[in-house]
């Protein structure tokens, strides 16, 4: 009788799916404003990281989440190089709604694509004659949260001016 609650109570529940469909490198741009002049100078550079998703419902239960991640490196005032790079992927996600569905889009799969957006920044770093540039491993749950503290406090700023 047991197993046949427990049958019943799964069949119920929706099944939850996760699955990354493609991995791809929608955009990259390297630039070296000063040129052959930053490779004179002492090389102490200051680094700078921003970084964006974006995510767009492609089809039923289909998702593309682009992470854009923004790399300008400088040497004093000067900016020695910057690189941008969009890696995307395709994720199929079904039995997900609401918050569940955000949560996923931007932690889990940014998590997935941030190796292969750093992979992208260092070949290029190292082709562009410049040291590897090893980024540091970010915590997309933390910033997911931390977004989501600050639109609850503009929300209830909102709501305190009204």
């Amino acid at each position: 009788m047991a197993e046949e609650l427990n049958g019943a109570a799964s069949a119920e529940a929706p099944q939850v799916q996760f699955a990354m469909q493609r991995i791809y490198l929608k955009d990259l741009s390297f630039e070296t404003p000063m040129g052959v002049e930053v490779f004179k100078k002492e090389w102490k550079p200051q680094v700078n990281q921003e970084l964006n998703t974006k995510t767009a419902k492609v089809d039923e239960d289909l998702y593309e989440v682009a992470l854009t991640l923004t790399i300008t490196v400088k040497l004093e005032n000067d900016t020695a190089f910057l690189v941008e790079v969009k890696q995307a992927g395709l994720f199929g996600i079904k039995g997900l709604e609401g918050q569940q569905l955000a949560q996923a889009l931007n932690t889990a799969c940014p998590q997935i694509l941030f190796p292969y957006a750093r992979e992208v920044i260092d070949n290029a770093v190292v082709k562009g004659s410049f040291p590897a540039l090893m980024l540091p491993p970010v915590n997309f749950d933390a910033l997911f949260a931390q977004a989501l503290n600050q639109a609850q406090k503009q929300a209830e700023g909102a709501q305190a001016d009204a």
